[in-house]
């Protein structure tokens, strides 16, 4: 086995504990297990977000992953893929969740690239790392399709036959002694050109890393295509040469994907012993990107749904603005700001109705609303926490209320992943601040004779 796929959260252990157990355990070869413990050791060393930390399990030591999704790939090839935790109660399984991963990707300005349905296909039978790789491959292919860029560059080589202008000073240092040599500068039609090195260096790339025979075959015709354009070496350099034009528009996807493959953002090039691996993403940013996207089909013409607010702050002090506050979303026109929302990557529980679990919900996060409440609505308005929907929170909560400002009113709300949509309350109170263009899904209680489904939507 050299790649295994789990779950936000889930821990690892060194050696073969015969799969995955109950409670999220799984064994890596030992190897793995010594570079993700000095992983987490140097994370906690320098106080950096932490990806990987270190536990114990059943008397074992053991890392765990955090929130963050992706893939990894160990020093020595071995990958890991984390995919999120909503996956666990979805009966396609890791199936269903990779796919949900590339649906919120997409949502990303760096994966707006990606022809999502064919990556959902892909991800049926491919683990993420292959499905990026495919999406790569598939793009190169319609660059060579298209044709390579080729162009005129100035060339300087010392010839057997007089090409372009003779260079008079170079010609007399390097051929005092050579008549039938003539150092030359002349212009070239060539394919050698910084995006085409930049493709050829993701191919040879891409074909150490796949292992799906489909994708090799692809990579191998693709690689013949470039095997006269020089691999680039400074891809940092290169890249910033890139010009993307009219004419350079199918390159843009390729280029995409061999940023990625290529970069210091991506653990494709097997980041190293003390280099974290970055295609690793919080799923709070995911999520927050997800429903941003979508939640605006949601918001009636005439509003304006912004992210990451940023024009109030907590404090004033000696003329000095202190403690910026972000909330995620803001709804508002052309006058008011109409209501604030902050999304949540966290599972709650509607039967945990009790002062002591409080379906799961943070103090931490009620007292940040209530300030976002003050700065951005004046103390007078909605608030809105947004959580993924799943089985064990399928309806909107009963409304909170601040007894020290009577004109804030707070909802936790459902986002159905699958459906893309924000549940609402049944009693219209948001009807004023947030309607749909098109039918708004109402949390409608299921009828009692039918059981509740077993998987988040």
């Amino acid at each position: 086995m050299n790649s295994l796929s789990i779950y936000e959260f889930d821990a690892l252990v060194s050696g073969n504990i015969g799969g995955a157990s109950a409670d999220g355990i799984h064994g890596v070869p030992a190897v793995v297990f010594e570079w993700l413990e000095s992983e987490a050791l140097r994370i906690a060393d320098r106080g950096e977000g932490s990806w990987v930390r270190l536990s114990q399990r059943k008397g074992m030591r053991a890392v765990q992953v955090t929130s963050f999704v992706g893939v990894l790939r160990a020093p020595n090839g071995f990958q890991i893929e984390v995919l999120p935790k909503v996956g666990k109660a979805i009966g396609g399984g890791a199936t269903e969740a990779r796919q949900l991963l590339i649906d919120m990707l997409c949502c990303l300005q760096r994966f707006r690239h990606v022809q999502t349905d064919k990556a959902r296909l892909l991800a049926r039978r491919m683990p993420l790392l292959e499905v990026f790789i495919s999406e790569f491959l598939r793009a190169t292919d319609q660059v060579v399709k298209r044709g390579l860029h080729s162009d005129y560059a100035v060339r300087q080589d010392n010839l057997f036959a007089l090409r372009g202008k003779l260079m008079v000073g170079q010609h007399l240092r390097q051929n005092q002694f050579r008549a039938d040599r003539f150092f030359t500068q002349f212009d070239e039609f060539t394919t050698d050109r910084p995006e085409n090195r930049l493709l050829h260096a993701a191919l040879r790339q891409a074909l150490r890393l796949t292992s799906t025979q489909e994708n090799q075959k692809l990579a191998r015709e693709l690689a013949f295509v470039f095997a006269d354009v020089p691999v680039s070496e400074q891809p940092g350099a290169d890249f910033q040469r890139v010009h993307i034009d009219r004419s350079m528009a199918h390159y843009e996807t390729a280029l995409a994907w061999a940023r990625l493959i290529l970069g210091n953002e991506t653990p494709m090039t097997g980041s190293g012993h003390h280099s974290a691996p970055s295609l690793l993403f919080p799923m709070e940013a995911l999520f927050e990107a997800f429903v941003a996207k979508h939640l605006q089909k949601q918001v009636t013409i005439g509003l304006v749904l912004k992210t990451q607010a940023r024009s109030h702050y907590l404090v004033r002090h000696q003329e000095q603005d202190w403690f910026r506050m972000k909330p995620d979303l803001l709804i508002h026109d052309d006058t008011t700001n109409r209501l604030v929302l902050d999304t949540k990557w966290k599972l709650l529980d509607a039967v945990k109705e009790n002062g002591s679990d409080k379906y799961g919900l943070s103090q931490s996060d009620f007292y940040q609303l209530q300030a976002y409440g003050q700065s951005y609505l004046d103390g007078v308005g909605v608030l809105v926490l947004v959580y993924p929907r799943t089985s064990s929170f399928d309806q909107p909560l009963p409304v909170f209320e601040f007894p020290k400002s009577e004109g804030l009113r707070l909802w936790v709300l459902p986002f159905c992943l699958r459906e893309k949509r924000l549940l609402l309350p049944p009693c219209g109170s948001l009807d004023a601040s947030l309607m749909s263009r098109v039918p708004i899904q109402r949390a409608i209680p299921e009828p009692a004779s039918q059981p509740r489904e077993a998987a988040f939507i």
